[in-house]
């Protein structure tokens, strides 16, 4: 399974779930202190800032980002939970919760990954830059993008309450 959180609580959600492995999705990654539990190589680093347009000054989702990404989900063995983190976790990691269950089920209708996302989250709102590289890359034919556009805006919020999403 698939554990979303902030940073504010990326080491508290590690503790609770026990997860191996995590991907942080964030510009600023000095503010990152990977928890002991988990290992250098089982922590993936994504630097990008919150936005869904290339703009002078800030590093855009890029599909090599995503391309990162999806590698690195499909080596996660899935013996203990994955934590996929922002700054917020509401925008970037909800995206890459959505993109790497998409990416382990190349058969799951993603309207109802989108769904599971927002019945456990009503803050989320995926980065649509980043779901829709993914659309490309995994051939999705646009059904990520329109899953998560048919979401609507989350509820508007500083800081997202950590949820849980199920691959199966």
């Amino acid at each position: 399974m698939i554990h979303v959180c902030s940073l504010a609580r990326l080491h508290d959600t590690v503790t609770e779930t026990g997860a191996s492995h995590i991907v942080t999705l964030l510009r600023l990654i000095d503010r990152v202190q990977r928890p002991a539990r988990v290992a250098e190589a089982d922590h993936l680093v994504l630097g990008m800032d919150d936005i869904t347009t290339a703009m002078d000054g800030y590093i855009h989702p890029a599909e090599e980002h995503v391309h990162d990404l999806i590698r690195f989900a499909q080596r996660w063995d899935r013996r203990a939970p994955l934590v996929v983190h922002c700054y917020a976790g509401i925008s970037r990691s909800t995206a890459g919760a959505f993109i790497s269950a998409c990416a382990l089920n190349p058969n799951r209708d993603e309207a109802s990954i989108a769904r599971a996302i927002r019945d456990s989250s009503a803050t989320a709102m995926p980065n649509t830059m980043l779901v829709g590289h993914a659309d490309r890359i995994l051939g999705r034919k646009g059904r990520m993008i329109a899953a998560v556009e048919a979401l609507g805006p989350g509820k508007p919020a500083l800081e997202g309450e950590p949820f849980r999403l199920d691959l199966e």
